[in-house]
């Protein structure tokens, strides 16, 4: 199998994981995520336990590569604090903005989700990529970075 199917099995696989689009029963914070050029539309959906993230998901529509970096997200922020989740967030995105290398850090850190960094590639799928990312970034700025 070459990397390009399995990049590809992978975003299939991901964008339509179940397991992560669905309605928490009873979530601390609910954020959409809108993209306007596209239409991709998503509520993030997140469960706190003090500041850990003890759940996650998301429900909307989105494209294959919106709803599999959504999935993606959301298995690599379950049980880590809001400071974890932050770093994530941004590592996340500084790599499909080319503004980090993609290293062994960069891929211990963000695990599956390095397959998007082909992204960065495709100007007009950035901002699919980043979608769930920077909606999770609007809840931590919101929520927790003025309580510090």
């Amino acid at each position: 199998m070459d990397l390009k199917s399995l990049y590809t099995d992978l975003l299939l696989q991901e964008s339509n994981n179940k397991a992560n689009r669905r309605d928490l029963n009873d979530p601390t914070f609910k954020e959409l995520g809108h993209n306007p050029s596209c239409g991709d539309e998503i509520t993030l959906q997140v469960e706190m336990d003090g500041n850990i993230i003890k759940d996650a998901s998301y429900t909307g529509e989105g494209c294959a590569i919106s709803r599999a970096s959504a999935s993606m997200m959301v298995d690599l922020i379950k049980g880590k604090d809001i400071r974890e989740a932050k770093e994530l967030t941004e590592k996340f995105i500084g790599m499909i903005k080319k503004e980090v290398d993609v290293d062994d850090d960069l891929i211990d850190s963000l695990g599956d989700a390095v397959v998007l960094e082909n992204v960065s590639n495709m100007p007009a799928r950035v901002k699919c990529a980043v979608l769930a990312w920077h909606t999770l970034s609007n809840i931590i700025d919101s929520n927790f970075e003025n309580k510090k």
